[in-house]
């Protein structure tokens, strides 16, 4: 059939219906998405690496340039 001679009827599927399409196919590949709950009470192996992860970025300081960029350097003892 000719695209441009095509019913009404028979019109293209819009952006949703293109979307939840894609998404099922990626969803093949990836899994589902999150679905538990944020809520729940942190473990004490959790808290640990959380407590690391925030004493190792207090080792950074972020710096920006003129121009936008930015770049990380250690940060200075003051």
């Amino acid at each position: 059939m000719n695209p441009v001679n095509r019913n009404d009827d028979q019109a293209k599927p819009g952006m949703v219906e293109r979307f939840m399409k894609v998404t099922g196919k990626a969803r093949v590949f990836f899994g589902p998405a999150q679905s538990s709950a944020l809520d729940h009470p942190m473990t004490a192996e959790n808290e640990a690496l959380l407590k690391q992860q925030h004493s190792e970025a207090g080792q950074w300081e972020t710096v920006t340039r003129a121009d936008g960029s930015t770049y990380i350097v250690p940060r200075r003892i003051r």
